[in-house]
């Protein structure tokens, strides 16, 4: 609920009286979910009584419970399992609840593995262990429960959603269970949008858009998680970077490259080989050396800052790159771009003195909002910024003294607060090694996506000894920051082509433009007005296929080009083309100079 109630604050602007209230109605709804999953649970054993529920919480938008099936159930089966759940409701008037021992609650469940492995462990941790009762149901459970579930929860707010597999525990080692879902919110109205909004992102995703659009694809034989790239996705890639690049090039960012593996000391050194140990891929080399793929780029950067001695006057030395990065995500967590194992990032690392902190974050600042504003993701309420802290309850999870997180997170304040940023310190986000800005943007569909980020670290380059000769000859230590603009290249198109739905922006569309003859007696000319656009820097695509006009407008629709140029008679006569905007319907005839003309007026209106 932490994330929720921050939400809540920011949202009302700190109005203290509107948080209360805003947390409550947050932690009833999720109260209502939690009861839910009982509901769900009973209503389960009563169609199959030989069904072991495991664990049942609730979720961002309903809830969820695990069983164990002795027979397969379908979708078909989940109409009957919530028509039960409504006809149980009424008859949940409260929730009890009990405390028993170890060995009550293990005869409770003596039938069911999974609930006795959850009360051994309650028991090994000294925890206490209850027994929650609702209608004829009793399960093991913490609590968190609407106190009259028939009066507090309306039965036309939730609904069965789907099924899945999920391993016990998430353990890929351990069965694979039955999970079924459920959408639960506190009206019919609430629902009803939800289930609108998700039907629209169905549309939008972007495994089924990057097929159609022809931007990526998997093998397997290349292996699940590492996406293989067509020309179109490569040159969107492509398009993305360089827009940054050139933002950054005005910073005083250089381009610098690193190799795919390294020996494992350099991430023992830095702290990431305990952070990202499950996550390494290992590669043995010859006479057992060990490597491992790169599951980051910092340690790499610092390498290259460390090959020289530096002056105070060669500070800030900043450093910018489209790394690959590696992880050893599990298989059941990829999807898509969204979760991969090959990461392509957008990466930048910059090394400063503890006075140059300010001006050099509030530089990446600057990128960060020209470049989403040509993206046009910068309205009001579209973004806000988190303060991202370590949690003062768990210091021994990151790297550094607390002087040095003191003055970090301080230093980010001051920035964020100087700069106007919509901004909240949010405990427990931060990198393990410092404090960063999180930019947090909302999607089309109002979906919060964390891109943007800044990171203040005071601890790797103590780590490396990394040094500089300051005014008076002496050794100290640079200040070192992380910098992402898009983030995970993967990632960030995958939110791209869900926000817009696979029609970008002109700048980004891989093909700007489509020329469409008529008929064959135009192509001659159709392949001038091709020539022209290439020799004026447009992406262009000449449709000379043998289908009818109205096959090729078809066609262009789908695959969401900005621009379509109709070829015929009129058109060659007049020495112009017949433009149709995806955005715009019918714009009318022009010469290929007043159509580049208007485009130049629309990016520098995008710009300002």
């Amino acid at each position: 609920m932490a994330r929720s109630a921050n939400n809540a604050y920011r949202a009302f602007s700190f109005d203290i009286q509107s948080y209360i209230i805003e947390h409550m109605k947050n932690e009833n709804l999720e109260h209502k979910r939690h009861t839910l999953a009982h509901l769900m649970a009973r209503a389960v054993i009563n169609h199959y009584p030989d069904a072991k529920p495991t664990i049942g919480p609730a979720i961002d938008n309903g809830f969820y419970y695990d069983f164990e099936f002795s027979k397969p159930i379908s979708d078909a089966d989940l109409v009957k399992i919530e028509a039960t759940m409504r006809e149980l409701l009424p008859t949940w008037t409260e929730f009890s609840h009990e405390e028993v021992t170890a060995d009550q609650a293990r005869e409770k469940f003596a039938h069911n593995e999974y609930k006795t492995e959850l009360i051994n462990e309650l028991e090994e941790k000294g925890e206490t262990i209850t027994l929650y009762t609702a209608g004829d149901f009793t399960d093991l459970c913490r609590g968190g429960h609407s106190e009259n579930p028939s009066k507090e929860i309306a039965s036309d707010s939730f609904t069965i959603s789907h099924l899945a597999g999920a391993y016990w525990r998430g353990l890929e080692s351990n069965k694979m269970l039955t999970r079924i879902y459920g959408l639960a919110f506190d009206t019919k109205a609430e629902l009803d949008a939800y289930i609108t909004m998700q039907e629209e992102a169905k549309k939008r995703d972007h495994r089924k858009l990057g097929k159609e659009l022809d931007l990526f694809t998997f093998s397997d034989l290349v292996g699940p998680g590492l996406p293989l790239w067509t020309p179109k996705g490569t040159l969107l890639t492509d398009l993305i970077m360089n827009k940054i690049e050139t933002i950054q090039t005005r910073y005083g960012y250089q381009k610098v490259r690193i190799p795919h593996i390294t020996k494992s000391e350099l991430y023992k050194t830095s702290g990431h080989w305990e952070k990202f140990g499950d996550e390494l891929f290992k590669v043995t080399g010859k006479a057992g050396a060990e490597f491992v793929l790169k599951p980051m780029n910092c340690p790499h950067h610092t390498q290259i800052y460390a090959s020289s001695p530096r002056s105070y006057k060669d500070l800030p030395i900043r450093y910018m790159e489209l790394g690959v990065v590696y992880r050893d995500e599990q298989a059941g967590e990829l999807m898509g771009l969204s979760r991969v194992r090959s990461i392509t990032m957008d990466d930048g690392h910059l090394f400063c003195r503890p006075d140059q902190i300010e001006e050099e974050i509030k530089n990446i600042v600057s990128v960060i909002r020209e470049f989403y504003n040509s993206l046009g993701m910068l309205g009001e309420g579209n973004y806000w910024v988190s303060l991202s802290a370590r949690d003062p309850k768990t210091k021994e999870k990151y790297l550094g003294g607390d002087e040095i997180w003191d003055i970090a997170e301080s230093a980010l304040e001051k920035i964020a607060q100087e700069e106007k940023l919509n901004y909240k310190k949010i405990e427990g986000e931060a990198a393990f090694y410092g404090p960063k800005l999180d930019f947090m943007f909302k999607d089309a569909l109002g979906r919060e996506r964390q891109l943007a980020t800044a990171q203040l670290d005071f601890n790797m380059p103590n780590r490396f000894g990394l040094e500089y000769t300051d005014k008076d000859g002496s050794k100290k230590t640079p200040v070192m920051i992380h910098r992402a603009i898009a983030g995970s290249m993967e990632r960030f198109l995958s939110v791209m082509i869900e926000h817009f739905a696979g029609a970008f922006p002109y700048w980004l569309s891989p093909v700007q433009v489509k020329i469409l003859p008529i008929a064959e007696a135009h192509h001659e000319y159709a392949r001038g007005i091709e020539k022209q656009l290439l020799s004026q820097g447009v992406r262009v695509e000449l449709d000379d296929g043998n289908e009818t006009l109205g096959k090729k407008i078809r066609n262009w629709t789908l695959e969401k080009v900005p621009y379509a140029f109709v070829v015929g008679d009129k058109e060659i006569a007049e020495n112009k083309v017949g433009v149709e905007s995806r955005d715009d319907g019918k714009l009318g005839a022009m010469s290929v100079e007043e159509f580049l003309k208007q485009m130049e007026v629309k990016e520098l209106r995008a710009k300002s």
